[in-house]
């Protein structure tokens, strides 16, 4: 599909709604969704979208039941050791913005492996949000902006835009184009408040787990048909 948004970020939501619905546990609804995550890269890749940034793990996840959390983390060290041979031979390269500090030294370690390993792919940027909040990405923001200009490293005048965002965790990439939330909720849950201004918002009802390419094509031929004016 010519003209693609160059990034896509999407608000993965609805796994437990579908693994209610099927009788089934949180943790097994959440399996089935990491399914869809392959399916998505590929149609993005497919696309000529160049990054694809994902809400995986929230900053509030972490007030979830103990054990769905537990689950989560095992979930996501069992995709990053199995996924890293396929990013290689797929040339996408892993990126990530949030928290990782918080996550246990064996994940941190894991990850960042990963990123490493895949940093001179040239293909598909995958983004994942981990321990993401965009008010908590704000704030810490603010934070090495003031502790640099008490440094004397940077003016109060020499503050914009443009530099605040050189200072947040997508800074150096451009912003979201399309944001896509499943699920159907009419919210965007303190994902990337700052990035997301000029967005253009597809929601569809479909939970997470039933996400197919076609899906994903639906929402870019939406995109393709909206003007955007950037307040012009």
């Amino acid at each position: 599909m010519g003209d693609a948004p160059r990034h896509v970020a999407i608000i993965m939501d609805g796994n437990r709604r579908w693994a209610s619905q099927k009788g089934a546990s949180a943790a097994a609804g959440h399996r089935e969704g990491a399914k869809s995550i392959e399916r998505v890269i590929e149609a993005a890749d497919r696309a000529g979208v160049e990054i694809l940034t994902l809400y995986a793990f929230s900053t509030e996840n972490w007030k979830r039941p103990r054990g769905e959390v537990r689950a989560l983390m095992g979930l996501l060290e069992a995709y990053i050791d199995s996924r890293r041979k396929n990013l290689m031979d797929k040339n996408i390269r892993l990126g990530t913005i949030g928290r990782l500090d918080r996550f246990s030294p064996a994940l941190r370690r894991k990850i960042e492996e990963v990123k490493n390993i895949t940093g001179s792919n040239s293909g598909i940027m995958l983004n994942l949000a981990l321990d993401y909040g965009g008010r908590d990405e704000i704030v810490r923001a603010s934070r090495r902006i003031a502790e640099d200009v008490k440094k004397g490293i940077l003016e109060a005048s020499d503050i914009s835009e443009a530099l605040f965002a050189g200072y947040l965790y997508t800074g150096g990439l451009p912003d979201p184009e399309l944001l896509i939330r499943t699920g159907g909720d009419l919210r965007i849950s303190n994902f990337l408040l700052w990035q997301v201004s000029y967005a253009e918002i597809y929601v569809t009802k479909k939970f997470w787990p039933e996400f197919r390419e076609k899906d994903f094509k639906k929402a870019l031929v939406s995109y393709k048909k909206r003007v955007r004016r950037l307040g012009g």
